[in-house]
């Protein structure tokens, strides 16, 4: 998702909350991002509640959820080149999302990016409900067990490189995503992209 079907500002997202904070952005990061908090919520290893309830403790804010949400919310935006390309995808093959996120970003999809929501539907997975993240294998294996898939059916598209090989090894076919123009002549390698 972030990076590949929105362009995600983290440092927009950093700058909010350090403004509901009262604090400074390089507080926020490090407590957040640096400390290694955030994989807490993306792994799963943090429920919902309990990662709300820890990011506010970590930056020394109670946070609410409607804050959170908003401060995820101003840090995407959709990329509509992109999209159009789902768009054009949807029709003859079944599309999805596996994003490294808390179950939260799927829970509030719709406030966050609503571009999605017509074109995934309800196959907007986050790796927190697998209790795992990319690039471990498992979290693609799940993803595709969960879209009744097989691995050597699915092509998988990252903007990190590290997430790409994860899903080499859990043997879905996948993509480096660098730029709609890159993405598009994978497309078309496999046969994939139908101009409309």
């Amino acid at each position: 998702m972030d990076n590949v079907l929105c362009d995600y500002d983290r440092g927009k997202r950093v700058a909010h909350l350090a403004e509901l904070a009262g604090s400074t952005g390089e507080f926020v990061h490090q407590a957040i991002w640096d400390s290694g908090f955030e994989l807490l919520g993306d792994s799963g290893t943090l429920d919902a509640i309990d990662y709300l309830r820890g990011f506010g403790e970590r930056i020394g804010y109670p946070l609410s959820l409607d804050e959170w949400v908003e401060a995820r919310r101003r840090s995407m935006q959709a990329d509509l080149a992109m999209l159009e390309i789902v768009g054009q995808l949807r029709r003859t093959v079944d599309v999805a999302i596996l994003t490294n996120n808390t179950t939260l970003v799927a829970d509030h999809i719709d406030t966050l990016l609503p571009e999605l929501r017509p074109l995934f539907g309800q196959r907007i997975y986050t790796s927190a409900q697998f209790r795992t993240a990319k690039p471990d294998p498992l979290c693609y294996r799940l993803c595709v067990s969960e879209l009744q898939a097989k691995p050597e059916n699915v092509l998988f598209v990252d903007d990190l490189a590290a997430n790409v090989a994860g899903a080499r090894q859990a043997g879905l076919l996948a993509h480096h995503y660098t730029s709609v123009e890159t993405f598009k002549q994978t497309l078309s390698d496999h046969g994939l992209l139908r101009e409309p």
